[in-house]
């Protein structure tokens, strides 16, 4: 095969000889320059003399741990990228190697095809050195490696507040590993955003993006899914179909409200964190995977691993890298310059000019508690747009949720309660399908006469997208009178 433009500089550390022969002629086959060590002391001697790209180091060495020569390489600012080989089933190990700053892990016995995989992902995200005999300066952690697209990216994480300031950082510096990061924060704080951002950010950026709402799928189907499925598998599979792992390959996986897949889905998904292998339905053969993780959830899923909702091994598997995202309530003020840019948005997907922001509504906006954070602060503006003249925004804040929904009344006991429920618990509806469209019917059709059967504003009225909305109309079959006999946009 032809030599690479510009050959990376890789040393290879492992004490079995032939092993570290089979490294060493894997690579020089792909065209890199290797240098080989048997032990810490010959390693550390190599990286004194000169910088490498990579360096691949066996866990267990005859002088100690391959860690120390992470450890040494962060010490020290350099910029190599590490990958530790760790015994089979030695989980633990490769997480404390993630934490401690490793690039990537691989499993023994090594996948050869895996070998090159991660290894040229190490190489794609090492800063390029001046020359061949140059000393790697000090990598500064916060240059982003995918340009515009992860400039992009970190523009949409809207805020001029500390916290979104140190978000952005910690962005830049998880983007450069293959580390899992855990994307924690209440609903609507933006955590798809943050998740994105790293993914523009990593040496990734071009693989494919594959989101994830784990919440939202069967929990019969989650195995094919996630695995992917061969023809025949069951019902229906008339043909061989990838699953999320399969699409996300050389690109990032991210597995939104992970707190929510059960519990034996999660133990299938630890092994093919774990192993980078997964098996898919109806199939003899494994298939080795090459994903970025990141997850997140609105959950406490240390909690949740407590009361046994959520595997303990699959947490700290997945939680290798936090990165925990406020809530707007402690970010106020990052709502201004919040406002405007979602103002920007709306107007651009309405076709009309940005709307001025009073400085009366600005302020009534910061006073408000805004639970569901950005996400709330979106609808009511999408709300305020379609309310108002077309010049002025008109504020409509929808009256807040009864306390008495959701939640318990703190002065009664629990038998007391409980009693209550159930004299106050309404019929139980034959088909329960048709009762929720009968329900959800009749409040579409109340908030479209009340907006005059103006589509944008009915939607805007109920928290919904002016396509959301079509969709509904069109599946419960309401008849709405024309555009132009009901002020509504055009299609």
């Amino acid at each position: 095969m032809h030599a690479p433009a510009n050959p990376a500089r890789i040393l290879v550390v492992d004490d079995e000889p032939d092993l570290r022969t089979l490294y060493e002629l894997t690579l020089l086959r792909e065209g890199h320059r290797v240098d080989t060590a048997e032990n810490l002391q010959q390693a550390q001697t190599l990286l004194t003399d000169q910088p490498f790209d990579v360096v691949i180091t066996d866990m267990r060495l005859p002088d100690g741990l391959g860690m120390s020569l992470i450890h040494l390489i962060k010490a020290q600012g350099r910029a190599e990228r590490c990958v530790v080989i760790t015994a089979y089933g030695s989980a633990q190990n490769a997480v404390d190697a993630l934490k401690a700053g490793a690039f990537d892990y691989l499993t023994k016995p090594v996948d050869l095809k895996q070998f090159r995989s991660v290894v040229a992902s190490a190489v794609r995200s090492t800063p390029a050195l001046s020359g061949p005999d140059s000393v790697a300066p000090a990598r500064n952690p916060l240059v982003a490696v995918a340009g515009v697209l992860g400039q992009r990216a970190l523009e949409r994480l809207v805020g001029p507040s500390d916290c979104m300031g140190q978000i952005k950082e910690r962005i830049l510096k998880v983007a450069t590993s293959m580390a899992p990061v855990m994307v924690t924060g209440e609903s609507g704080t933006g955590k798809e955003l943050v998740a994105y951002a790293i993914h523009a950010n990593s040496h990734r950026a071009k693989g494919p993006w594959v989101a994830v709402n784990c919440s939202a799928i069967p929990e019969t189907l989650l195995e094919a899914e996630f695995f992917g499925a061969k023809k025949g598998a069951y019902t229906g599979a008339v043909q061989d179909r990838e699953g999320f792992f399969q699409a996300a390959r050389g690109g990032t996986l991210f597995l939104d409200e992970i707190g929510d897949l059960p519990l034996s889905m999660q133990s299938k998904l630890l092994r093919a964190i774990q192993e980078r292998r997964i098996r898919p339905l109806g199939s003899n053969q494994e298939e080795v995977v090459d994903v970025r993780i990141v997850s997140a959830t609105h959950k406490n899923l240390s909690r949740e691993v407590l009361e046994g909702r959520f595997r303990q091994d699959l947490f700290y598997r997945l939680n290798v890298i936090d990165l925990v995202i406020p809530p707007l309530r402690d970010r106020v003020e990052d709502i201004p310059a919040l406002c405007q840019a979602l103002l920007a948005r709306i107007a651009e997907e309405s076709g009309l000019p940005a709307p001025a922001l009073p400085d009366e509504l600005l302020r009534e906006l910061v006073q408000l508690p805004l639970p569901g954070n950005v996400r709330e602060l979106e609808n009511l503006l999408y709300r305020a747009v379609a309310l108002g003249d077309g010049h002025r925004l008109k504020l409509d804040v929808p009256a807040p949720l009864p306390l008495t929904m959701g939640r318990s009344a703190p002065d009664l006991s629990i038998d007391q309660q409980e009693t209550a429920r159930t004299e106050s618990a309404p019929e139980l509806p034959n088909d329960l399908q048709a009762y929720l469209d009968d329900l959800e019917r009749t409040l579409l059709a109340q908030a479209l006469q009340t907006t005059g059967f103006n589509r944008t504003a009915a939607a805007a009225r109920l928290g919904l997208s002016l396509r959301q909305m079509r969709y509904r109309i069109a599946r419960l079959q309401i008849e709405v009178p024309h555009a132009g006999d009901g002020g509504d946009d055009p299609e």
